[in-house]
């Protein structure tokens, strides 16, 4: 039998509102709301005094100001949001032997073993009250055997507490619960389950797994085992998938800028379009160039976290300019992509990249319908055709390159 396992789920409270209230101290204790100003903006965030009116995140923005017309609109200090992100993932990365960042303002620590050396719930109170000191964001955790009961116990310990779910105990700390605090349950299981008379996990624990399953399928099944505290999903260390990256070398050596530039296009697009795939946001870009005496040089830059294509290009653009020695022949031209992580959910809960997010699912269905190269900008396209016209144009190297560790 393996040894214990100790699993914490840390997460910041009201992450956004958090931020904003850091940024602008007059903030705090008002009922707040983060998201998109418009008609058709979306609640992102809200404070914990905006949510006693009803409010919560994804709803209307038009709905929450009618449920509290005196609440504040704030944000999308989405670089501001990014920063904070990374401080509180330095803090983690440099203490916890292994961690998930599950998104911007979300992490698991898997600390099995730590047991023999240290008090593991006294270390987790410390490195709670280190992020604190250091950021000054509230933020939560729970201590327990596996991801699921940690993540369950994180919403019990809000708002900036924490608990812990010793081994054992775990249906003891569920069966209270509503069934709807088990991830996954969502609005239609969680009616589907009344119907059956299940209201809290407890009466979901005492249903045979055979009426489960005929009802749910294969899902009923995991809905049991739920109940009962079972769940045996790992920690996905974050190192993994640091980085996605493309780039070319030329047949010939290239010195036409609207060539380069419609190249840098292109690849962006095409790492940019993994990314989507992965279901990933980058919090940083970088550029590569190789000159024909193979010196090579690249630059990057950390943005806040993002999939769409414009703002990836947009700072491409930005660093070959400063890279480039004008005039001179490039050799190879590489775009990296790095620092990624599942946030997709939070940055696409602002209006303004609530739009971008479904026109790019929809050109990325088409891609993935038709082939990559279905749907390109067009100074993308302009690279695909000059390098038909001329043969000197072609790239003799074009790879996509996903890695756990940094390129030289």
């Amino acid at each position: 039998m393996g040894s214990q396992r100790y699993i914490a789920h840390f997460d910041l409270d009201a992450f956004f509102v958090s931020v904003e209230c850091i940024n602008d101290p007059s903030l705090k204790g008002k009922p707040l709301l983060v998201g998109g100003h418009s008609d058709r903006g979306v609640v992102a965030a809200c404070s914990y005094e905006a949510r006693k009116f009803g409010i919560h995140s994804a709803m209307p923005m038009k709905t929450a100001l009618r449920l509290c017309p005196h609440a504040t609109v704030v944000g999308n200090a989405r670089g501001e949001y990014s920063k904070y992100s990374r401080w509180v993932t330095e803090i983690i990365a440099a203490k916890a032997p292994l961690f998930e960042k599950a998104s911007i303002d979300e992490f698991y620590l898997d600390l099995t073993g730590m047991d023999r050396f240290f008090d593991v719930y006294r270390w987790t109170i410390d490195l709670r009250e280190e992020i604190i000191r250091a950021t000054t964001l509230p933020i939560s955790f729970a201590l327990a055997s596996n991801k699921m009961i940690s993540k369950i116990a994180t919403q019990e310990a809000k708002p900036n507490g924490y608990i812990q779910v010793p081994a054992g105990m775990e249906q003891e700390f569920l069966a209270p619960l509503k069934v709807n605090k088990i991830p996954g349950v969502g609005d239609h299981t969680y009616q589907s389950l009344r119907e059956m008379g299940i209201e809290t996990i407890r009466d979901l624990s005492e249903q045979p797994m055979e009426l489960l399953e005929k009802r749910f399928g294969k899902y009923g099944a995991d809905l049991w085992a739920k109940s009962r505290g079972i769940h045996e999903g790992e920690v996905v260390p974050y190192h993994e998938a640091k980085s996605i990256s493309t780039e070319n070398t030329f047949e010939a050596d290239k010195t036409d800028v609207d060539f380069l530039m419609a190249e840098l296009v292109r690849m962006t697009e095409r790492v940019g379009y993994e990314l989507r795939q992965d279901n990933k946001t980058a919090g940083c870009v970088a550029v590569k160039i190789r000159y024909p005496d193979f010196e090579t040089t690249s630059r990057q830059v950390t943005i806040p976290y993002t999939f769409c294509d414009d703002e990836l290009i947009a700072k491409a653009k930005e660093l070959f300019h400063k890279l480039w020695r004008k005039g001179q022949p490039i050799r190879l031209l590489g775009v990296r992509l790095s620092e990624l992580t599942g946030e997709a959910i939070q940055t696409n809960l602002f209006q303004d990249t609530k739009k971008k997010t479904e026109l790019y699912k929809a050109i990325d269905e088409v891609k993935n319908k038709w082939g990559k190269g279905a749907v390109v900008k067009a100074g993308g396209q302009q690279a695909e055709r000059g390098e038909r016209d001329s043969g000197e144009g072609k790239a003799v190297s074009r790879f996509l390159r996903r890695t756990g560790k940094e390129e030289e």
